[in-house]
């Protein structure tokens, strides 16, 4: 099996283009790997349905259950298990542009606690107990506050499931910091995660210098978890 390594954070995050920067550096070190994104807006039926929910067509964030919309993104990966289980028996690494903690994140952080616990909890069963996704041997979360995230989204090229400047999701700030908190909440209980800081001061880091972090933090963690 390759060793899996997901990379989280907010919209805006970078993990698109950190996600291409150390999969470029895995090659170059003669490692075989293959990277996913998820949603895969093209490729599944749960895909499609996740844009047009992302665009509103069945309501505002607060007008469907996040119990419910998890249930869409958990199926874009279990319609694509087949596609994610192909890559780990034929790589040495497979790289996850968001995985399972994204759908954790973005759907806790609508509730407020006890009933956010609960369905961390019980995304988390769905995806890998129940629909069998493989857990990741590392995840990595970019992190960059929500005030910050946006004004890059809006530098974003047009995407190919929506024709709007921001999405659902990115277009409401403070739902992003929301998300923001839960994803340290989740790094910061679990040794197999660990943070990124985007920022440095006040100004956004380098593509360069947090993609050289992100490369050390990578091969630092997974020589202490994988004798």
């Amino acid at each position: 099996m390759a060793v899996l390594i997901a990379l989280e954070g907010i919209d805006g995050s970078g993990k698109g283009t950190q996600s291409a920067q150390l999969v470029e550096a895995l090659r170059r070190q003669g490692q075989s790997v293959e990277s996913l994104s998820f949603p895969r807006y093209e490729q599944t039926r749960f895909g499609a349905a996740i844009g047009e929910f992302l665009n509103g067509k069945f309501g505002q964030l607060d007008e469907v259950h996040p119990q419910l919309a998890s249930l869409l993104f958990a199926g874009d990966r279990f319609e694509s298990k087949d596609v994610i289980l192909d890559a780990a028996e034929q790589h040495d690494f497979v790289v996850f542009d968001r995985y399972v903690a994204s759908n954790v994140a973005h759907q806790a952080a609508k509730l407020d606690e006890p009933e956010r616990s609960q369905l961390m909890q019980w995304i988390d069963r769905v995806e890998h107990d129940i629909y069998g996704l493989p857990r990741p041997d590392l995840t990595i979360l970019l992190d960059l506050p929500a005030t910050v995230a946006q004004r890059l989204i809006a530098e974003k090229a047009a995407r190919s499931y929506t024709d709007k400047a921001a999405d659902l999701q990115e277009a409401d700030g403070e739902y992003l910091e929301r998300v923001r908190q839960v994803y340290r909440t989740l790094a910061e209980s679990n040794d197999r995660w660990r943070i990124v800081n985007c920022l440095s001061g006040d100004d956004v880091r380098s593509i360069e210098d947090i993609a050289d972090e992100l490369h050390a933090v990578a091969g630092q963690s997974l020589v202490a978890s994988r004798p």
